[in-house]
């Protein structure tokens, strides 16, 4: 198949990915000028284009937009950190194991939601508690994800540690955790979606400080429906975006896979 060929396949695979999209924003548009009722319901594409550029030039997009990504990184990095470090020391330990195991596996099972009445009494309802809540969804799929895949290292790889005569610690540095990693990392991934979902949730749920949760909630309550759908546009995009490169970053890490 020539050059060609393949450029015009690739090309017509990408518009045939797109013909669901414009049609959605057709039926929209045309929706929106059905009736009074229908307008109110289904902001039309210059309301909402109009709504975007006003909301783009108070600069408050802008800040919740900030204030919503470093919410979620943060909540990433110290929730991963911990649910890392906590899967590592009950893979690796039979004590931890039984002492830990049991408490995670009892506390994973409450939906984050439903302990947010517990926080707010807590730490009240600002950027603690969201940090909090965000922390704990990133939490739990890194222990789960840590602890499954240190499990499943073929033992072979553990008999390399014992001829070498490495210590635990030594065995586990450079043998468990790079054969682990791979599937470690995907756990990281899970994580990001959960930690994104948490941020924006608990931005709705504590009504303090800044964020897109925190705007879509002052939207709600003016009755800005153009705004609402820029948010949950902007949401959905920025979560596709994350996603996305985290597994590029993955891709490029383990691209040592695809060689063996």
């Amino acid at each position: 198949m020539s050059t060609h060929t393949l450029s015009k396949y690739s090309f017509l695979n990408s518009a045939r990915g797109w013909l669901i999209p414009v049609g959605l924003l057709l039926v929209w548009e045309v929706m929106s000028r059905q009736s009074a009722e229908n307008a109110y319901a289904f902001a039309s594409i210059e309301q909402i284009y109009h709504g975007l550029v006003e909301i783009l030039s108070t600069g408050e997009l802008q800040q919740g937009i900030a204030a919503s990504l470093q919410r979620a990184f943060l909540g990433l990095l110290i929730g991963g950190f911990l649910g890392f470090s906590i899967g590592a020391v009950m893979a690796q330990w039979r004590v931890a194991d039984v002492l830990i195991g049991p408490l995670y596996h009892m506390l994973r099972q409450v939906p984050l939601m439903g302990l947010v009445p517990l926080f707010s009494l807590w730490l009240g309802n600002g950027d603690p508690s969201k940090l909090v809540v965000v922390c704990l969804s990133a939490f739990y799929p890194l222990v789960l994800a840590t602890y499954e895949s240190l499990h499943q290292v073929e033992s072979k790889y553990k008999e390399v540690g014992d001829v070498l005569k490495l210590s635990r610690t030594k065995t586990f540095i450079k043998i468990l955790l790079p054969a682990a990693l791979p599937n470690i990392f995907t756990g990281i991934s899970f994580a990001l979606a959960f930690a994104w979902l948490a941020t924006i949730g608990s931005e709705i749920l504590f009504s303090a400080g800044a964020g897109l949760g925190n705007i879509m909630m002052n939207a709600q309550a003016a009755s800005r429906m153009d705004i609402l759908i820029i948010l949950t546009a902007l949401i959905g995009l920025l979560g596709f975006l994350m996603n996305y490169l985290i597994n590029k970053v993955g891709q490029y890490l383990f691209r040592w896979r695809n060689l063996r």
